[in-house]
């Protein structure tokens, strides 16, 4: 019996922590499609792109740690929130936040839907950023 879409989320965090890269794959279908709707051109097809996305990750950041703080499944695509975090090998933290869709049929992730983004350390606080935004800073009224 396949694993539901929830425990193949959950594998993915266990083997991710554990740096099990060809773990990590087996997780993921042979024709894999993932998309990065922030980021388009960063879309590609198959698990070999995927591990050789993944390796330079495991490599370049060694106590790589994930979690997914939150996750619910609708039919075959789990939708969750995931947390990386590390130090990279140059001793800079690494830190990564993402909302998914996995579609996952028959114990597989067949797509990625990811919307994800390096945390900013420091950056512009609300008012700056609606003003780089729209041109107008908000204004409080009572």
């Amino acid at each position: 019996m396949a694993a539901t879409g929830m425990e193949v989320i959950r594998q993915m965090v266990e083997r991710t922590n554990a740096h099990d890269l060809e773990g990590m794959a087996a997780l993921i279908h042979e024709d894999y499609q993932s998309e990065q709707p922030f980021h388009p051109a960063r879309g590609f097809g198959g698990r070999a792109q995927m591990k050789a996305n993944w390796g330079p990750i495991l490599t370049g950041v060694p106590d790589l740690r994930a979690e997914v703080p939150a996750s619910v499944q609708d039919g075959d695509v789990v939708w969750s929130e995931w947390h990386w975090w590390g130090t990279t090998e140059q001793g800079e933290p690494f830190d990564l936040r993402a909302i998914t869709q996995f579609t996952v049929r028959e114990g597989l992730v067949v797509r990625g839907r990811l919307f994800a983004e390096l945390v900013e350390q420091g950056g512009a606080d609300i008012n700056d950023s609606v003003q780089a935004q729209s041109g107008h800073r908000p204004q409080l009224q009572d």
